[in-house]
């Protein structure tokens, strides 16, 4: 079979990956919208379940067995959008492979439309985008469409190679495993948009297309998207934006880090307000900041490791532990540029808070949330 040719003959081997999280209401119509592509592809449908709490897996094994198309790969102790698209990829067995969501928003007729723009133009990448001139879409409100809007126009400028493209967000594409391969193991899972995280790595060598979406409704359950998402979103586009010279994490830790930033100063005017020295008022606010950054960064920064319950008291005692040489040294120095440099205060606590921050993120890692 001539590779470049559309396809027509169940010789080419398809694989179509489905991350999954509490999606069990939308297996079943999904898979009879795919059902259909065994008549033009050898079918590989492949979900990537994240141990949801719904039976979304029992209801994967209950249809594999009806249709042997079908596969399991259920994650036990790691989870995410960005690694279940990875590896849902990296097991594939397909010639050529399609991701797409399991909530019914993107419709299986596209994929047969997705592969055939992907062989007839050679492309590397094919993306699914909600933006094209010719889609249609009735699953997003107002808010989202206008936010999308906006996150795609801010990535646009961070891809300076794909400046041409108009949906980097989409969660529906089709590649080619033997050009993308490569690149998609590079891909930082800690991330959530696992095609901007892929299209910023590859620097423009993939060839890649667009097909116009028409994008539904969800057919059950509660959209994914919540602050935690935007946040990584603003993280991958910085990391990009500094030339991935950064850790992403070290990224978002000292967005985080600026957060505490303000509770600092805020709670030491509050302090001073009421009569306390600046000597005195510094220790509080600094241990306050210290509670805040741990806080949001348990909910942000280091969410796959999510502290909880009696865990969660745990990891802030263990993080002022690891943070008390550093806010030691924080006060002494903030206090020592007080007296002997400035009365500034605000460039006193300034001095102090830039010292700590590579040993707070460095320690804090590893100690707190285990993550090297």
């Amino acid at each position: 079979m001539n590779p470049l040719s559309p396809p027509q003959s169940s010789e080419l081997r398809l694989s179509v990956v489905l991350p999954t999280y509490n999606e069990r209401q939308n297996i079943e119509s999904v898979v009879n919208g795919l059902l259909p592509l065994v008549e033009q592809f050898s079918l590989e449908i492949l979900f990537v379940d994240d141990d949801s709490e719904d039976g979304t897996a029992e209801e994967v094994r209950r249809l594999a067995h009806q249709y042997p198309v079908i596969r399991l790969i259920r994650r036990v102790g790691r989870a995410g959008l960005s690694s279940a698209i990875k590896e849902g990829i990296l097991d594939a067995t397909g010639d050529l492979v399609v991701v797409m969501d399991c909530d019914g928003q993107h419709e299986p007729a596209t994929v047969a439309c997705a592969v055939k723009r992907l062989l007839e133009s050679n492309a590397d990448l094919v993306i699914g985008s909600r933006f094209h001139a010719e889609a249609r879409i009735h699953g997003l409100s107002d808010r989202r469409e206008r936010n999308s809007t906006l996150a795609n126009s801010i990535a646009r400028f961070s891809l300076p190679h794909y400046r041409r493209l108009t949906d980097y967000m989409s969660g529906f594409f089709a590649m080619r495993p033997e050009a993308a391969l490569p690149l998609v193991r590079r891909v930082d899972v800690n991330g959530f948009k696992f095609l901007y995280e892929l299209l910023a790595i590859s620097g423009g060598r993939l060839k890649v297309e667009e097909v116009p979406l028409t994008f539904q409704a969800r057919i059950a359950g509660d959209s994914k998207l919540d602050l935690a998402i935007v946040w990584d979103l603003g993280v991958s586009i910085l990391h990009t934006l500094l030339l991935r010279s950064v850790p992403r994490r070290a990224i978002s830790f000292a967005l985080v880090g600026c957060s505490g930033v303000v509770v600092q100063l805020a709670v030491n005017s509050l302090l001073m307000a009421f009569g306390l020295s600046f000597e005195q008022a510094l220790p509080p606010a600094v241990v306050v900041a210290a509670t805040s950054n741990y806080l949001i960064n348990n909910a942000l920064t280091f969410r796959f490791q999510r502290q909880q319950g009696l865990a969660l008291l745990r990891g802030l005692l263990k993080f002022l532990v690891v943070a008390s040489l550093p806010v030691l040294a924080n006060v002494g120095i903030a206090s020592a540029f007080y007296s002997l440099v400035s009365h500034d205060t605000l460039f006193a606590q300034l001095a102090g808070i830039v010292v700590v921050f590579v040993w707070n993120y460095a320690a804090s890692s590893r100690f707190v949330w285990n993550s090297p």
